[in-house]
């Protein structure tokens, strides 16, 4: 009976490292990049139970007594990456019968299990704003997810406000992908008939909402209840951020004049074209989240996609964030992206705030991550060298202050190079004690 339980001790110890609760662990010797102010040479992060506690350089930061200590001299340590736009965990939203779903919710079709999502952790991605499709004019609701190991359902990815509501957007789109000209049923067919539809049902959210106000609580006087006009309206209120796929200019101003109309908050998503208008977005005080693709190619749309587009944008007064749109750019490559800006002309600490806290704050976490500052969640990856250099590797991810990614552990090398097996879906995560400083990818 001893060795039974011995070697089920063994099994637990070796599956599982037991960490003490509640202890600090201390990053020492490292570059850091805390986006929000300037790199610090030699320095020193401290996390504890899921938090950063503490930043600095080693000359000026205290280590608290029983810290866990480790060495990252010659590394670069830098907030965890905010990926604006993700299709990560095979994701849904609205299905073929109808251009405008707003009530469809991605949360109810997300795989947590699903490879993609180890991918991007070992891209160094520790939230995404996982979205339906671009098919429909509106698909649906999205939902913003931090890239947590010990996850089993979608309730363990999701991200809650300070009201404990989860956190997503609405995705809307327009152009090529949701008109599908000459395509069938209800669907638009034109740029035009896209506008209108879309215009039709924010007037049918505001007249919702003004019978809800008009009842003043009588049950008797509320209208029938309906899904789709509870999501439009919290975006006509601007509880829910609309996320809006636009490509061309023509399509981006119509987004625009949307907005202005209706008053919603709102991301531009991708675009393409936006280094043609891009006076004009900063005049609304839009944010842009675009991408980068060293190999463009497929939609006509998107001919005039330009690396410039960061940099023209970022000089016009944007807020400008960058995304995947995976599997458009495989999440592991992600950072390469801010690379590929900066050689057009962005800025180079510009495209770094666009990697991390410009996404935070489109998505409403401005407060809670995207930059390496005391208070914030312990969300941060570990460089071999300089983020921007195509011969850096992104060593760990670690998310609330656990390491979810190690380049050092042979599976997780498996996951961010490929091979055999690293594509397929994860099938059991073992949380042993909630330790919560350490443990590797299950």
């Amino acid at each position: 009976m001893k060795t039974l339980l011995g070697g089920i001790f063994l099994l637990i110890a070796f599956t599982c490292p037991i960490f003490a609760q509640g202890t600090a662990t201390a990053f020492v010797g490292g570059r850091i990049i805390p986006i929000t102010g300037a790199p610090i040479e030699d320095g020193v992060l401290v996390v504890q139970g899921g938090k950063i506690v503490a930043v600095g350089s080693r000359a000026a930061t205290t280590i608290p007594p029983g810290a866990t200590v480790v060495d990252v001299t010659g590394k670069v340590l830098m907030p965890g990456l905010v990926d604006s736009h993700s299709h990560i965990g095979e994701p849904q939203g609205g299905d073929g019968s109808g251009p405008i779903q707003p009530e469809a919710r991605v949360l109810d079709s997300i795989n947590v299990r699903a490879a993609s999502i180890q991918r991007a952790q070992s891209g160094g991605i520790t939230v995404a704003n996982v979205m339906p499709g671009s098919g429909h004019l509106d698909s649906g609701q999205t939902i913003y997810l931090k890239l947590r190991d010990d996850a089993n359902k979608i309730d363990d990815l999701m991200i809650y406000d300070k009201n404990g509501k989860y956190m997503g957007g609405i995705k809307f789109a327009n152009g090529t992908n949701s008109i599908r000209a000459g395509g069938s049923g209800p669907f638009p067919g034109t740029r035009a008939k896209s506008v209108s539809l879309v215009r039709e049902q924010f007037i049918k959210a505001q007249e919702y909402r003004a019978k809800i106000q008009k009842a003043a609580g009588d049950a008797t006087k509320m209208p029938e209840r309906s899904l789709a006009m509870e999501a439009l309206v919290e975006a006509l209120e601007g509880k829910r951020v609309v996320h809006f796929h636009t490509h061309r200019h023509d399509d981006i101003m119509s987004v625009l004049r949307l907005q202005k109309e209706f008053g919603f908050r709102v991301v531009l998503q991708h675009v393409s074209e936006g280094w043609k208008v891009a006076d004009e977005i900063a005049k609304a005080k839009v944010p842009a989240s675009i991408i980068l693709i060293d190999s463009p190619g497929g939609k006509l749309e998107t001919v005039d996609i330009r690396y410039e587009t960061g940099d023209i944008l970022d000089k016009a007064g944007v807020l400008v964030g960058f995304h995947t749109d995976d599997y458009i750019t495989d999440s592991r490559l992600f950072i390469r992206e801010a690379a590929l800006a900066v050689r057009a002309g962005m800025n180079r600490d510009k495209a770094l705030y666009a990697m991390t806290m410009a996404g935070a704050i489109m998505l409403d976490m401005g407060d809670r991550i995207g930059s390496l500052e005391t208070g914030k969640d312990a969300d941060f990856i570990v460089l071999s060298g300089d983020p921007l250099s195509v011969y850096t590797h992104i060593l760990q991810t670690w998310v609330d202050g656990k390491k979810v990614f190690d380049r050092g552990n042979p599976e997780d090398y498996k996951i961010a190079t490929g091979g055999y097996g690293a594509g397929s879906d994860r099938l059991i995560d073992i949380d042993c004690f909630g330790g919560d400083t350490e443990g590797g990818q299950n």
